[in-house]
């Protein structure tokens, strides 16, 4: 997209401008003020686990979220109503909504009060059927409810905001600071994610931060566009002062952290800015040519067939397929 071109040259423009003046890009935001920014997961199949069972499995969803806790962080974050679908929002079928019951409580069960649970929809529902699954998670407490319905459909999200006892979260395909402005007005969302490669960049995202917190809202940059942006999240993070956390994929990323010259990574669940100039990175230009991308599939997938209310439905929690 535009928007999308135009933040990733933003963001460039501040790692050049932080090396010519040996400064990280932090500092040049107005200084530190979160020196460990706490970082959330998916959870992600274990080396032992079956792929293809896993994203419909409490058993195994509970043993990679504690094994996620084990390794410091406290939050987790999973998708199990599906499906993610051509045809707009859905009302969740009886066995979407039980299985996503089993799955929040078999992961409560096991990490206890150690880490919030973070519950994913991709923007499934209608505002009713939202607000169904909602009410029947608010006993397991998680912290967010995410894109409960289509982002862009304001109305609709404030409509589930107000009814469901779980904060909701957006902002991961939002754009500038005046859609999320649109958001915060209407009461829609509680915890803003954007996604800087997407949102307009670092500044644009320094000056969400800034309506968010006038309206009592708190940062969760999100992330999926690679390492760069998340480097350009951590900067953010660590600048402003409404942060909630930010995502993080796993410790890092097993191909991500080669790419940018193992210079940034997660441990004990948080990360710690860097003191480097820019952004803090080496990004190795000629490995990542190496690994071009030269499929033709998205990343995510979304079917054309509807919800299936005989059978039940799965989301594959965006992970890559095999």
């Amino acid at each position: 997209t535009v928007m999308g071109a135009f933040s990733g040259l933003e963001i460039a423009c501040w790692d050049i401008l932080g090396k010519a003046r040996d400064r990280p890009v932090w500092a040049l935001l107005g200084g530190m003020m979160n020196p460990r920014i706490r970082a959330y997961t998916y959870i992600y199949p274990l080396p032992h686990h079956d792929k293809a069972a896993f994203w419909t499995s409490p058993d195994m969803a509970a043993e990679s979220a504690l094994a996620a806790v084990d390794q410091g962080f406290t939050a987790v974050k999973l998708d199990p109503a599906g499906p993610y679908t051509l045809r707009g929002g859905h009302q969740p079928g009886m066995r979407d909504i039980d299985l996503t019951d089993r799955m929040l409580g078999a992961v409560r069960a096991a990490i206890g009060n150690r880490a919030d649970i973070l519950l994913g929809t991709h923007g499934q529902f209608t505002p009713a059927g939202a607000i169904r699954l909602g009410a029947a998670m608010e006993r397991h407490q998680p912290l967010w409810f995410e894109e409960p319905v289509p982002p862009d459909d304001i109305p609709a999200m404030a409509e589930v905001a107000r009814a469901v006892r779980i904060p909701v979260a957006t902002g991961e395909r939002l754009t500038t600071k005046a859609e999320f402005g649109a958001v915060l007005r209407a009461g829609a969302a509680s915890i803003l994610q954007p996604a800087l490669g997407r949102a307009g960049g670092i500044w644009e995202g320094k000056k969400i931060a800034a309506m968010a917190e006038v309206f009592g809202a708190q940062m969760a940059p999100h992330l999926y566009a690679g390492p760069v942006e998340w480097s350009a999240n951590i900067h953010l993070a660590a600048s402003i002062p409404n942060l909630l956390m930010i995502e993080c994929i796993g410790n890092g990323g097993d191909f991500h952290l080669p790419l940018i010259g193992h210079m940034l990574r997660v441990q004990d669940g948080f990360v710690t800015p860097p003191d480097t100039p820019g952004l803090g990175i080496a990004f190795d230009e000629a490995l990542a040519r190496e690994n071009s991308y030269n499929g033709d599939m998205l990343h995510l997938q979304m079917q054309e067939a509807p919800c299936d209310y005989t059978h039940g439905n799965s989301f594959e929690g965006g992970a890559p397929r095999d």
